[in-house]
């Protein structure tokens, strides 16, 4: 018989691409109870809320009485951030301050997800000590998550930043990262791709569990907060990605063009690269090679029109 203490675990943004990651290695753990929260696409067991609705947060969080907040919930797309800047100061800040707020009274532990953007990308690799320079508002918006929350919970809160991310998307758009493949595949159109910039792809799998990491210390060690940095080691350009795609699976590469400029939109900082060695210490995490990843992720869709 398993005699386990049961942790309950809120995770925001269950449906999108790290959320659903995050609720699946909980939910693979038998040491916990989890609810997934999620809005437009709420379906299955995910809740439906929104999380701009602070009273109906607070519901929630005072009927399912979790120990653990995951707060995974963004607008992350630059660009977007850029074209609609209140909504998304409205969900980046406004609803992360309320949800710090509430997990601060009902004594709960907060995970916020943040992002190497923080960092302005002159002088990496960064740690979680060196001092933020944000380059676009969806930066400076993860950024002022960071502050609403250590304000709120101040000893009671766990802040990752992490970097440019991948999964298994339930669409190639789903993420910016697989989106590429899909000029791979058009390979009767020629495509110029930016190869300016370093990013450090790393799947989502992998930051679900360091966060499940966390949460566990967190419950054996009451002072185990603070900031922390987590993301693969090897840095590759946008066009670097595709060749590896196309290499993976055998692919036509030669209509993909290399364009040493930045791509275009929100500012993106040329390299933010994290130093994760006060977690990597502590024997946390796990770091999937791209190659090996990227196919996994992309394997159903290579006999797809």
């Amino acid at each position: 018989m398993d005699n386990r203490q049961v942790n309950k675990v809120l995770i925001t943004g269950a449906s999108g691409l790290l959320g659903r990651a995050i609720l699946k290695e909980f939910e693979a753990d038998g040491s916990w109870e989890c609810m997934g929260l999620a809005f437009s696409r709420a379906k299955g067991n995910l809740r439906k809320v929104d999380l701009k609705d602070k009273n109906a947060v607070r519901e929630v969080v005072s009927q399912f009485r979790p120990k653990f907040i995951v707060h995974a919930a963004a607008e992350r797309r630059p660009d977007v951030v850029e074209q609609q800047l209140e909504a998304s100061r409205q969900l980046n800040v406004v609803a992360t301050q309320n949800l710090a707020i509430i997990a601060k009274e009902f004594n709960c532990y907060l995970v916020y997800i943040s992002t190497n953007g923080v960092f302005d990308g002159t002088n990496p690799p960064y740690r979680p000590t060196d001092t933020p320079n944000p380059t676009n508002n969806y930066c400076i918006f993860k950024l002022d998550g960071e502050k609403v929350t250590l304000q709120a919970l101040p000893t009671s809160c766990g802040i990752l930043r992490v970097p440019y991310l991948y999964g298994e998307v339930e669409n190639l758009a789903e993420c910016s990262c697989t989106a590429l493949f899909q000029a791979v595949l058009n390979s009767s159109k020629s495509k110029n791709v930016t190869d300016y910039g370093t990013r450090y792809p790393t799947l989502v799998d992998d930051i679900a569990i360091v966060i499940r990491q966390i949460c566990e210390k967190a419950i054996k060690e009451k002072d185990f907060y603070g900031i922390w940095h987590w993301s693969a080691p090897d840095g590759m350009t946008k066009y670097h990605m595709t060749k590896v795609m196309a290499e993976v699976f055998n692919l036509d590469h030669s209509h993909i063009k290399p364009v040493k400029e930045p791509q275009s939109g929100a500012k993106r900082a040329a390299n933010s690269q994290l130093d994760c060695s006060d977690l990597i210490k502590l024997n946390f995490g796990r770091h999937t090679p791209f190659r090996e990843g990227i196919q996994k992720c992309l394997q159903n869709f290579i006999n797809k029109d």
